[in-house]
């Protein structure tokens, strides 16, 4: 009998082909589709997934604005802000967060989602999300996603 040898192979940085991805926010639900966001951003769809090593993909999101919750957290769910100083800690419902800055939910949503570390912050860097269905990541040639 024969001994196989297989080589697990690691993906390192420089040997990672990075995907441009476009995700329609038009009636997604929030947490549903910022947890696939996510995964595609810390590269969880590849085959060669390395926890270590930043090898997800960009993915821009439009139609931010558009975006659902389930249930009544729309009126609800609250979103908390600390300035650094005396007294400084601002919330702010999801209703009134839609209206002001309806990117900021999706932005919120995905970054929980990520690694707390460096590694984490840099996955964070190739999220780009746009209100209305404009972008300027055309020269990219995205691929649309449905989910």
């Amino acid at each position: 009998m024969s001994k196989l040898h297989f080589t697990t192979k690691h993906v390192n940085a420089a040997s990672v082909q990075r995907k441009w991805y476009v995700v329609d926010g038009t009636n997604q639900t929030v947490g549903r589709v910022c947890s696939k966001i996510a995964a595609i951003l810390r590269g969880k769809n590849r085959a060669y997934f390395s926890p270590h090593v930043d090898c997800g993909d960009f993915v821009i999101v439009t139609n931010a604005e558009k975006v659902v919750f389930t249930g009544n957290k729309l009126n609800y769910k609250e979103y908390q802000h600390v300035t650094g100083y005396p007294g400084g800690q601002k919330i702010e419902i999801a209703k009134d967060l839609q209206k002001r800055r309806p990117e900021q939910i999706v932005e919120r949503a995905v970054k929980g989602m990520l690694p707390k570390n460096r590694l984490g912050r840099k996955m964070f860097k190739k999220l780009f999300v746009y209100v209305g269905d404009q972008h300027p990541h055309g020269a990219q040639q995205p691929v649309a996603i449905k989910f």
